[in-house]
């Protein structure tokens, strides 16, 4: 498993970092999308940031046709490096500040840089240290290069699986919103849980919004809901949580 972070890919009214995640899969074409996820970071007036200051973690497989196609870690690790670093270039704006960051191992200690990242100012210079001290590959590709320390928070708290709004579920197209039934959501592997109660929600519609957004939590997906004040539209409102 290959994980990359990106992060401060854009200025405002541009193409958001989201967008640039889907691109950097849709180019990886020898390689399986386990998901896209947004991590919500410190919300700081210190922090130079487009909007709320997120980053995007991408979990990739190599797909194999053959026993010959299975590389080492270092040559499949090197391949992911260098499509996102051509999509990144192709994507980069004036203005922005991106950071890159490739890796096929996540030490704990790179999961509480991540952790500290939600509620701490950090710098480039504590990401740059902790990527080289445990041999993570990172990179600023432009202006400040500041994204490189959201991008190695993002690939610290995806190994978790707990933190994040899911922005692509695997595979699967962004192709849902309005009313769903469960079973849609269930069938892509979602787990539908009442916000309020906890309990697991098997049966009738949601409104899931414009998209799809369910979380990560406790290693699996899943979409919190609270029962909808308009039963005629749907039984359920989706709950858009960071």
């Amino acid at each position: 498993m290959i994980y990359v972070g990106i992060d401060d890919t854009d200025i405002l009214g541009s193409r958001g970092t989201n967008q640039l995640a889907r691109a950097i899969v849709q180019a990886a074409t020898d390689w399986k999308c386990h998901g896209i996820v947004r991590h919500q970071l410190l919300d700081d007036p210190r922090i130079p940031y487009t909007s709320k200051n997120g980053s995007a973690s991408i979990v990739l497989e190599r797909r194999h046709t053959s026993a010959s196609d299975v590389g080492s870690a270092a040559e499949s690790r090197d391949d992911v490096i260098a499509i996102c670093r051509r999509v990144m270039r192709e994507w980069f704006i004036v203005g922005s500040d991106p950071g890159l960051c490739v890796t096929d191992h996540v030490p704990d200690v790179v999961t509480q840089f991540g952790q500290r990242c939600k509620c701490e100012v950090m710098t480039q210079t504590e990401a740059r240290q902790l990527a080289a001290e445990n041999g993570i590959h990172l990179e600023g590709l432009g202006g400040t290069e500041g994204g490189v320390i959201g991008a190695l928070s993002a690939v610290g708290l995806i190994v978790t699986g707990d933190d994040g709004r899911v922005v692509q579920l695997g595979e699967w197209p962004d192709d849902l919103s309005g009313p769903q039934p469960v079973t849609t959501l269930q069938n892509r592997g979602i787990v539908v849980e009442e916000m309020d109660t906890g309990l697991r929600i098997e049966n009738g519609t949601i409104d899931v919004g414009k998209h799809l957004r369910p979380n990560l939590r406790q290693r699996q997906t899943k979409l919190f809901v609270r029962k909808s004040s308009d039963s005629l539209a749907s039984d359920f409102q989706a709950i858009k949580l960071t």
